[in-house]
């Protein structure tokens, strides 16, 4: 590696960590976990299967009353009508709050009118609510149950609602920019920021994702490293996951605008500790 490149990756790992919000769970560890994040962080907080809605706009209220910027998940199919929408836009404005994500949800049926995050969008409008920042999902790797072009029409109808993409969990860098450049070959402009799992015990990592939705191990691990370089990494990382390979493959894009990567989004499934010293280690 030249000089010059390796200057220019140290640079875009820079980049990269230094704009990174943390996706937290807002189960009972919440109150914890804050305590060991930067002061200035911007926390994502995801709605849970277990815990409803309600739980992640509690969260952020108190996130918020705490001086954190704060980006609630608002997961569609866990609302349940347009006065139910009313309520949670109201109270997130109330709290001071002006970014939301804006996702599907993985509910197999819709708690009630909305099928999809346009739907959501389109009533957050219809409603009169204009929050600065507005982000939705994209999918580097696809989707289980969803096939590309419907994901491209998908994210095509959002783009009016949109400010920035939030890309689900991926452990290919390759993919990765491979997906932001076919976005960017399709005219999307939005900055992206890359989805990445925090650090934690690789087995945590498994149980952890059956519990929040992402599936049973087989396919988790299918939608990431793959079984192979799943085993590979665990016997060479002495069983803990760190997502260095994945940041240094990113670096090289980070601080090229044609990219427009803003940053990271680290999915830190309440490992935020581990998380947070990895972070700090790596920037100095």
């Amino acid at each position: 590696m030249s000089l010059e490149s390796s200057v220019a990756d140290t640079a875009g790992v820079g980049e990269l960590l230094t704009n990174a919000r943390f996706e937290l769970m807002p189960f009972e560890s919440f109150d914890e976990e804050i305590t060991y994040l930067p002061e200035d962080a911007t926390i994502a907080i995801t709605t849970s299967p277990q815990l409803g809605i309600e739980r992640t706009v509690e969260r952020s209220e108190q996130a918020a009353a705490a001086g954190f910027d704060v980006s609630p998940h608002i997961a569609a199919r866990y609302v349940t009508d347009r006065d139910h929408l009313d309520d949670i836009a109201g109270r997130l404005v109330d709290a001071g709050i002006t970014d939301v994500f804006v996702p599907g949800g993985d509910r197999e049926e819709p708690a009630g009118e909305f099928e999809s995050a346009y739907d959501l969008l389109a009533a957050l409008d219809d409603l009169g609510y204009d929050f600065a920042e507005v982000g939705i999902t994209g999918y580097p790797e696809g989707h289980a149950f969803i096939d590309e072009q419907t994901l491209a029409d998908s994210m095509q109808q959002k783009l009016p609602f949109a400010t920035y993409v939030v890309t689900q969990l991926c452990y290919d860098p390759e993919a990765i920019v491979d997906w932001v450049e076919t976005l960017r070959e399709r005219g999307v402009d939005l900055p992206v920021e890359v989805g990445i799992p925090g650090v934690m015990k690789y087995q945590r990592l498994l149980k952890i994702s059956q519990k929040v939705g992402v599936g049973d191990s087989v396919k988790f691990l299918q939608k990431t490293t793959g079984i192979v370089g799943f085993v590979k990494q665990l016997v060479g990382s002495r069983g803990t996951y760190t997502p260095d390979d994945l940041v240094d493959g990113l670096a090289p894009y980070a601080t090229d605008d044609a990219y427009g990567i803003s940053g990271l989004h680290i999915y830190t499934f309440n490992e935020t500790a581990d998380t947070e010293e990895w972070r700090r280690g790596r920037l100095s």
